[in-house]
């Protein structure tokens, strides 16, 4: 990747032409000016690229939150329809409004990337898939099935 350099010590690629960028009052905040190699203190989501395994994680854990709080609605949704038939219209009409399709739509994908996200994780807790190249490809697979069940519950669901 042009303009990016390899950081040894962090393991982490580096893009110094995003410093040149930094408000020349800000600077001292982010480089040790006795440095000669003017490098940043410590890594910033702008000048450090993300690895795909640690977007993965990170997705887990988000995915994992979303779907609690999908579980909350799904919960508030039968509570509406035990309560009474007002209050199930109610609920009922956001839910199959286009923003509640789109709610249960991202619910459908976090519950597919977390399943597949999962099963990687129970390949490495079982000692195998440790390598760069491994890793790399287990999370691009996990990506691609991620898309395909997903396309593939709407499809079933809701046509």
């Amino acid at each position: 990747m042009k303009g990016v350099q390899f950081h040894a010590e962090s393991g982490m690629q580096f893009r110094p032409n995003v410093l040149k960028a930094i408000n020349p009052v800000l600077k001292g905040f982010y480089m040790q000016e006795s440095n000669s190699s003017r490098r940043p203190l410590s890594p910033h989501a702008t000048i450090y690229r993300w690895p795909l395994n640690a977007i993965m994680s990170i997705m887990h854990r988000v995915t994992g939150v979303g779907m609690a709080v999908g579980a909350v609605l799904v919960v508030w949704w039968l509570v509406a329809a035990a309560s009474s038939t007002d209050y199930f219209r109610f609920v009922d009409g956001f839910m199959t409004s286009l923003i509640g399709d789109l709610v249960m739509f991202g619910l459908v994908v976090a519950l597919w990337f977390h399943f597949f996200n999962g099963i990687r994780h129970l390949i490495w807790d079982a000692g195998a898939g440790y390598g760069e190249a491994s890793v790399t490809r287990s999370g691009w697979l996990g990506i691609g099935a991620t898309a395909i069940c997903s396309v593939g519950t709407v499809l079933l669901l809701w046509l």
